[in-house]
This record gives structure tokens, C-alpha cells and sequence, in this order.
């Protein structure tokens, strides 16, 4: 079988890789082209896979490049909405995808015995719905592959102590890391800029908590 090069330190897919632990099944759902299921594979961390994608010619394109493990009766391939076929894992990765479609995704089928989470946008949202549901939250940063990604890993049970709104808007695990003092510089230049756009009071007094906010954070004074 061809190997697979997953790429260099600090890329999106190794980065989510490195947080994938050894189970029995995993599923990858919006699996897009396969590639962290099949290092799951090639790696024998588990023993057997399930791709899901609700585009069937997405899902298309990972059963090829794994067709040697569906051959061997490791990999089954479901398209679905979300969690809605995919059953026994116990190991779930969902990437590339908004923080609100994930905890939708959660809500409308189940929360996995043990996750893997990058949101691209509205992580919040989703550290708050794992909090309120009584998830543990092992690790939860911020990584840079040109842009900036967080990232959440943890289990179903076990419960995470009260997360400040620091930790509630940039992961826990983010504050204190240099990454996301850069990743906050861009964030207040983004909002400055803003500002200097016409709108309506409401949304510039808003805009101007925001930029309050970001800079508390970025100087230590939010923790």
C-alpha cells in the first residue's frame, strides 16, 4: 500500500493527527478527503474506521484513496447528516466545521465516549455546550498552519471545571501560549479597522467592548 506523508511540524491535518489516541473504532465525520483516517489506519491505532460526509463525492474520494482497508473489512464509509449512521465508535474527529454546526451535530445525535474537535469558527459556542453537558475537556489550544486553528480534545464524562470568559473565547489551554497573543494582535487590527467603518451606534459600542476585550486578554488583565 502507498504510504501517505501527512506533512510537516505545525500542518493542519498532523496537528489534528497528534491528538488522535488509540481506540478500537474511529470515525471521522465530514472526513473530506480521508487523510486522518487513514493515518489512524496505517498507524494501527485502531482497528477499524468509519468515514462520513454528507456529500457523497466527498465521501467518494476518501473510500478511494482507503479502498485497501475497506477490502481488508477495516473501513466502512456511511453517508449521512452528522452522527446519524455513524454507531460504535469510540473515538470521534469532526473538523473543518463551524462551532455551532458541531454542537448541532451533537445535539441532534450524540455526544462520543471520546472526541476530537477543531471548530473553525464559533468555538465558543461549542466549549460551552461540552461544559454545560458535563464533558471533560482534556486539552483545548490554538495551533497555526498559516491561519489560526483551536482545537478541543476530550471524553463524554468526567466534567471540566468553570472555564473564565477568557478560556470560554479562546480555549482554555491557548492563554499563556504566544500563538494566541499573535492571533489577538490580528483580531484588534481586524476590529480598529472596523471601527473606522460607518455603523450604527448599537454596533460600534459593541465593537468597542470587543476591542476592550481583546486587548484585556492580550495584555494579561483577562485571564
Amino acid at each position: 500500500m502507498r504510504q501517505k506523508t501527512f506533512g510537516g511540524e505545525g500542518g493542519r491535518i498532523p496537528q489534528i493527527c497528534a491528538r488522535l489516541q488509540k481506540c478500537s473504532v474511529f470515525a471521522d465525520v465530514g472526513c473530506d478527503h480521508g487523510y486522518c483516517a487513514q493515518y489512524m489506519l496505517q498507524s494501527n491505532l485502531c482497528e477499524r474506521a468509519i468515514i462520513s460526509d454528507i456529500s457523497q463525492k466527498s465521501l467518494n474520494k476518501a473510500v478511494k484513496l482507503l479502498s485497501d482497508y475497506a477490502a481488508q473489512g477495516r473501513l466502512s464509509a456511511v453517508c449521512c447528516d452528522g452522527l446519524s449512521k455513524v454507531e460504535g465508535a469510540d473515538l470521534v474527529l469532526i473538523a473543518g466545521m463551524g462551532g455551532e454546526e458541531i454542537v448541532k451535530i451533537l445535539k441532534d445525535g450524540y455526544i462520543p465516549p471520546a472526541f476530537v474537535f477543531q471548530p473553525m469558527k464559533n468555538a465558543d459556542l461549542l466549549r460551552a455546550y461540552l461544559i454545560e453537558n458535563g464533558c471533560a475537556i482534556e486539552e483545548d489550544g490554538i495551533f497555526k498552519d498559516n491561519k489560526f486553528y483551536f482545537i478541543i480534545k476530550g471524553r463524554a464524562h468526567g466534567g471540566t471545571p468553570a472555564y473564565s470568559q477568557a478560556a470560554l473565547s479562546f480555549g482554555r489551554d491557548s492563554l499563556g501560549n504566544p500563538l494566541l497573543k499573535e492571533y489577538l494582535s490580528q483580531e484588534i487590527d481586524k476590529t480598529q479597522a472596523y471601527l473606522n467603518s460607518r455603523m450604527s451606534e448599537q454596533n460600534r459600542s459593541a465593537l468597542n467592548s470587543k476591542l476592550a476585550f481583546l486587548k484585556g486578554v492580550h495584555s494579561g488583565e483577562i485571564t
